[in-house]
């Protein structure tokens, strides 16, 4: 079922069970290190996180991700597939590939130079020839879809909640539906400026959502979604969103990780709210890989 009005989504809600049963959490994740790190004017040109004059230190950015790696292991296994340099700020591999039990998905990406992300033969085979996954292929359709960038998913509930924005049209919303084998996808157009739902909202284990209302174009769908949340909801300032605190991911049920810099931007009757809720916090120093317009959920591509 797909809604684009928060009414009918609230009214879904409500007529149809949608229990948390399925794994709110994934097995693994994977990402992809920085090769020749720099910031794509491509990328720049729908992206206003990211700003071309500050350009980032690769070897500096290198480091953060092995750290990167090395921190979320604590919580699940960890690949990192090495980066591509004809695809410079390529980190952010949620945009391009994500999984769901038995599939991996290929998006449809805006911009030419995150295509070449979409075409690695070495990640396609890794997961359909070595661990026997369906590949679902949206590169070649006539629609956009950056995955998991533009639709931020409740694992548990099989509810899918997607920004559309010229990252994601509606026939991706779909495409998309069906690939991640959802059961609901409430679709509602992003706030002027913004690209991505992920840095808008986040799903916390399927439990709690951080939620910045400025970044969608219709606060009432950023209050339906809150519904489903009720008591467990952090609603996020705008400053608060350019620091990515909506940016957040949980690969275990007890701890969700965001980066130093969205860490720092919570109050501390926030983050004394995500303790209540069961949740510590796992913060690590992006401040580089952030330059390149995305933050820590963004480099995390989930291996359900």
């Amino acid at each position: 079922m797909i809604v684009t009005d928060p009414r009918a989504f609230i009214e879904a809600m409500a007529m149809h069970s949608f229990a948390p049963d399925r794994a709110a959490t994934a097995r693994a994740a994977f990402l992809v290190s920085p090769a020749e790190f720099s910031l794509a004017t491509e990328s720049a040109s729908d992206n206003l996180y990211m700003n071309l004059q500050d350009a980032p230190d690769p070897l500096r950015a290198l480091a953060e991700h092995g750290e990167l790696a090395r921190k979320l292991a604590e919580d699940v296994p960890v690949i990192s597939f090495p980066g591509d340099p004809a695809a410079p700020d390529g980190v952010f591999p949620n945009n391009a590939f994500a999984t769901c039990p038995g599939r991996l998905i290929v998006g449809s990406m805006r911009h030419p130079v995150r295509r070449r992300e979409t075409e690695r033969a070495d990640i396609r085979a890794w997961f359909g020839d070595l661990l026997g996954r369906e590949i679902v292929d949206l590169s070649g359709a006539d629609l956009t879809a950056e995955l998991t960038g533009s639709l931020v998913i409740d694992r548990a509930r099989g509810i899918g909640y997607c920004g559309l924005s010229e990252r994601c049209d509606l026939a991706g919303a779909r495409a998309m539906h069906d690939a991640f084998d959802l059961r609901l996808t409430f679709c509602f157009e992003l706030a002027a400026g913004e690209y991505h739902t992920n840095v808008v909202l986040a799903i916390l284990a399927g439990r709690a959502a951080l939620i910045a209302e400025s970044g969608f174009a219709d606060p009432a769908a950023a209050r339906a979604i809150a519904t489903i949340y009720a008591g467990q909801v952090l609603w996020l300032q705008p400053g608060q969103k350019q620091a990515f605190a909506a940016n957040a991911i949980c690969l275990r049920p007890e701890r969700v990780w965001m980066s130093a810099v969205a860490e720092s931007a919570l109050s501390a009757s926030e983050r004394q709210a995500l303790k209540a809720w069961g949740f510590s916090i796992g913060a690590v120093g992006i401040g580089e890989l952030e330059k390149a317009g995305g933050s820590l959920r963004c480099c995390v591509a989930e291996i359900f």
